[in-house]
């Protein structure tokens, strides 16, 4: 197969077994989903989805969350993780939406990444989540089935995201990006991976991650 080919198939397969794909994050509008996606680094969808609620009956926009201490914040949010780096993120983009953006999530890259705690994946999930902008967010998922697949070296996060730009029709991203982690989460994990359950990898896989596994190592 050709590179092309094998990016259509990877295209076609996905479309194939999610046609549909709701958003992870329980969330209700840009606030609350720019919230949740930070609180989810280190972390996993299920288990921020049952710690939101939480921080979103007491707080679930940026005026009633700056009420809060970051004390306050930290002890609802503590069973996601990194919670004291969160806490402080949390309180301090909702002081500054108050301040530079009248509350509202900001529709841009670059205000987005210079809020506390936001990075380029936070805020690339923001813009194509919330705002429907074409990006392509690389999660672990992501990172790990781009190599396996042999369309990207796995060196870095960014080359996995500029390669998935250049291989992939700008108008699916924001589809695709979801669709490859409900696959990596459900055919291709990290651990406890079959490769027999894997038909993507199985058919477009990098020679020595086939190899690997046929040895045993399972990489």
């Amino acid at each position: 197969m050709t590179k092309a080919e094998k990016v259509q198939f990877v295209i076609d397969t996905l479309e194939e077994l999610y046609p549909e794909t709701p958003i992870p994050l329980d969330h209700k509008d840009p606030y609350t989903l720019l919230i949740a996606v930070l609180m989810s680094a280190q972390s996993t969808d299920a288990r921020v989805n049952i710690i939101t609620p939480l921080l979103f009956e007491k707080a679930d926009n940026p005026y009633d969350m700056v009420k809060l201490t970051v004390e306050e914040i930290r002890e609802i949010i503590k069973p996601v993780g990194l919670s004291p780096m969160k806490s402080k993120g949390i309180h301090g983009l909702s002081q500054i939406l108050i301040d530079k953006h009248n509350g509202e999530v900001p529709q841009s890259f670059e205000a987005l990444e210079a809020l506390p705690a936001v990075g380029h994946k936070t805020a690339s999930v923001v813009m194509s989540q919330a705002f429907g902008v074409p990006a392509f967010p690389v999660d672990t998922h992501i990172h790990r089935l781009m190599y396996r697949w042999n369309l990207s070296n796995g060196k870095s996060v960014d080359q996995t995201e500029k390669d998935a730009k250049r291989l992939f029709p700008r108008e699916i991203w924001n589809k695709l990006h979801l669709q490859i982690i409900y696959y990596g989460r459900e055919y291709s994990p990290a651990r406890g991976w079959k490769l027999e359950n894997d038909v993507i990898t199985s058919t477009v896989g990098r020679k020595t991650v086939l190899d690997d596994y046929k040895k045993g190592k399972k990489k």
